[in-house]
């Protein structure tokens, strides 16, 4: 797993922009865009959709509804806990890594959370039970829970809006998220809800492949940073090491700006050959360019500005690209697009009206922006955005 590749910083920002539809944008399904970022955070439903949409050469926010409609994505409580969407056929690898934590099981987590590993077995089997070859929402599958023996006593849990409880669950393949009814969130078994549902693999098959999916899109990354993506780093250090050296010849070791990660074999040549890219980019709140490889990476967002990305209550707000790097935040208020950058210093006019154009056939209205206090501040001239299907 060792190799002789040197790459700068730069090259790996413009790596994973190509490896991410981003530069230049792709033309593939919003199926397809999910699947090579790795799934797609969606704890907040629109930030999943503008994901996946600024990725396409024609944008359009409709994608990822279908597809959820189709059931060729699912939308699951999966990496660190967070709702994402999943390709169907290949969510239960990702669960799989997941469930091999079995943080459920630590005195720590039972402690807090009040159910013991006997009760989340019994629940698991329930749930399994009560949803196969139908859908509920909360509330329907909380009553048909607390009617089972020996479970009337987890109304609080699962009442709880953290749903703590259920996300072991939806990590051991027994729900995921089906259809909202009205305002209300439904669960469905993605046994008899997805088509392509290919149950849950043992955990060493699941590394086999997302891992390689995580390093070709989001590599050169280490074992520590994978695992800090994935859950925290809740993962045993024994049980990752050997994930990864199971991968044998398919991961080489580079060498980025004197620290060495992993990156796909395959990948190594392509990368080596990347030249480094200058221009602009406005991503979405919860973008995966940067859950991916974490916030707290001060190459990619320096540490002095870090709590403007990453934010109270979990938020991570939408970024500002200059170079792959992050430059500074924005925020969409009606159709006004206020952008800050960090050090108040100007963007590239031309690039950020067409990156504004490309915001605005997305939510479907004309926006204007606004350069937050700092040198360059001030209004740029309203960028007329074309409407979806214009």
């Amino acid at each position: 797993m060792n190799g002789d590749v040197r790459v700068t910083y730069e090259q790996v920002l413009a790596w994973r922009l190509r490896r991410q539809g981003l530069l230049p944008r792709t033309d593939t399904s919003a199926e397809e865009i999910v699947g090579r970022l790795a799934g797609v955070q969606a704890q907040v439903a629109s930030a999943a959709e503008l994901a996946v949409a600024v990725r396409q050469e024609k944008p359009s926010t409709a994608g990822v509804r279908e597809a959820l409609e189709a059931r060729s994505l699912v939308r699951t409580w999966a990496m660190r806990g967070t709702l994402h969407l999943l390709p169907a056929g290949g969510a239960g690898a990702y669960l799989s890594l997941l469930a091999a934590a079995r943080t459920w099981e630590k005195g720590a987590w039972q402690r807090a959370f009040g159910v013991s590993p006997q009760q989340m077995e019994a629940l698991g089997e329930a749930v399994g039970e009560i949803l196969d070859g139908q859908v509920l929402t909360r509330r329907e599958l909380t009553e048909a829970v607390l009617a089972r023996p020996g479970l009337a006593g987890l109304g609080e849990q699962l009442a709880s809006g953290w749903s703590t409880v259920l996300k072991p669950l939806a990590w051991t393949g027994r729900l995921c998220q089906g259809p909202a009814r009205g305002q209300h969130v439904t669960f469905a078994s993605p046994r008899s809800w997805l088509p392509g549902w290919r149950g849950i693999p043992d955990p060493e098959e699941a590394a086999a492949a997302v891992i390689p999916a995580y390093l070709r899109a989001h590599g050169p990354a280490t074992p520590a940073v994978f695992d800090a993506w994935l859950l925290r780093g809740a993962t045993r250090k024994a049980v990752l090491r050997g994930w990864f050296e199971a991968l044998g010849d398919r991961v080489v070791e580079v060498e980025v700006d004197g620290d060495r990660a992993y990156v796909m074999s395959d990948d190594a040549e392509g990368l080596a050959r990347t030249e480094p890219h200058h221009g602009l980019h406005l991503l979405p709140a919860f973008d995966q360019y940067v859950l991916a490889p974490g916030t707290s990476d001060t190459r990619l967002i320096p540490a002095a500005h870090r709590g403007k990305v990453s934010r109270a209550a979990g938020w991570i707000s939408p970024v500002v690209l200059l170079g792959g790097r992050v430059v500074g935040t924005w925020s969409l208020t009606g159709s006004t697009v206020e952008l800050t950058t960090f050090d108040g210093s100007a963007l590239p006019g031309a690039e950020l009206e067409e990156e504004v154009r490309r915001l605005a056939v997305c939510v479907g209205e004309e926006l204007e922006v606004v350069v937050g206090a700092g040198e360059g501040a001030g209004r740029v001239r309203g960028c007329r955005g074309l409407r979806p299907g214009a």
